[in-house]
């Protein structure tokens, strides 16, 4: 057995393995990074300003700030994000005069003024330009804030959806179906062929009804129906796996079922296995940005991947296309860099090929 090491050498060398392992891990320190890497560092970035909506990306607005005084631990911002400033207007110009700062608002077709008392301000304020990369959507929220802590969804679900079907139930009784055999197996085949035979989509859509809306209802709901296609994969190998000598040996030795499937069994598991994460990884991803699209995903104004593509759909037809195109790329070049880091570490750990 090849040690992790080799493995990871090889798949870095591949051409699609080193494409793939960048892609994925740009992503992944994305969504580690979060409130700390994005503009809008308030809770889901959904800090509105409707003077500034379908703003072009790469667009420079001056801002007046004048932060939240009451501010959040660093771990607690890390994860929800700061509570929202007292003041965040865009604006054409300002002018100082003694204790009053006039301020000249953004909008695009007439012009508005409002003059603020700095002494009464319970902050500092600051005036600061800030550049939207990928522009603002109808709300007037910062597209690339809203992309960045969508991929903290996007990644949660492909883990909590590896986890439940490697580690909970597909590999499980995948072991327990292809070591048993008779009745056992035509049990819990006849259970893997009735929840193969319905559509995912539906399948999640139906669990989602069940349980509610929520971040966490709809990661148990995708996680619940990815271990199918492990449990199947996992049943034959395993059928193979155990008529080899070394578990005929275990099973003199008098051995428990238990310790040859979990001990000798599943360890010559791990090439398929770990392909078969990469793959369910992916498909999760596809999964929840789908349902997320039909509505039945993540509840707003959490910025899922699906979600912005779905409330920026009537943009396709207007100049504004890139707010549905955008998320819609992210959700490609994630899925892309998954599928050929699963082509590398496949061809990694194929003896055939060596």
């Amino acid at each position: 057995m090849e040690k992790p090491k080799s493995i990871f050498k090889k798949t870095v060398k591949h051409p699609l393995g080193l494409i793939g392992f960048i892609i994925v891990s740009l992503f992944f320190v994305m969504g580690l990074l979060g409130n700390l890497i994005t503009p809008d560092k308030t809770s889901n970035s959904n800090l509105i300003n409707l003077p500034i909506a379908l703003l072009k990306p790469m667009s420079k607005i001056q801002m007046f700030k004048v932060e939240n005084p009451i501010q959040k631990s660093f771990f607690d911002a890390w994860i929800n994000g700061q509570n929202e400033p007292i003041y965040n207007i865009a604006i054409n110009a300002y002018s100082i005069k003694n204790d009053s700062i006039r301020l000249s608002l953004y909008y695009p077709e007439k012009t508005i003024t409002e003059t603020i008392c700095i002494s009464k301000l319970p902050a500092p304020y600051k005036i600061e330009e800030q550049t939207f990369l990928l522009g603002t959507d109808g709300f007037g929220r910062d597209v690339y804030s809203r992309i960045v802590l969508g991929s903290r969804v996007s990644l949660a679900v492909g883990i909590v959806a590896v986890l439940v079907s490697l580690f909970l139930i597909g590999t499980a009784l995948g072991l327990i179906a292809g070591y048993y055999r008779g009745k056992t197996d035509i049990a819990i085949s006849w259970f893997i062929n009735v929840i193969w035979s319905l559509p995912s989509m539906l399948l999640v859509a139906a669990i989602s009804f069940a349980l509610g809306k929520g971040f966490w209802q709809i990661f148990v709901a995708i996680g619940i129906s990815s271990w199918v296609e492990v449990a199947r994969v996992v049943r034959g190998q395993v059928f193979s796996l155990r008529e080899k000598e070394f578990i005929q040996a275990a099973k003199v030795l008098g051995y428990s079922p238990f310790r040859i499937m979990f001990r000798h069994l599943l360890p010559n598991l791990k090439s398929t296995l770990i392909v078969l994460a990469i793959s369910v990884f992916g498909s999760a991803i596809l999964l929840e940005s789908g349902l997320s699209f039909l509505g039945f995903g993540i509840a707003p104004p959490a910025p899922s991947w699906g979600m912005m593509v779905k409330e920026n759909y009537p943009y396709i037809m207007w100049d504004n296309a890139y707010l549905a195109i955008v998320p819609g790329f992210v959700i490609m070049l994630l899925v892309m860099g998954f599928n050929f880091l699963g082509i590398a570490l496949r061809d990694a750990l194929d003896i055939h090929l060596k």
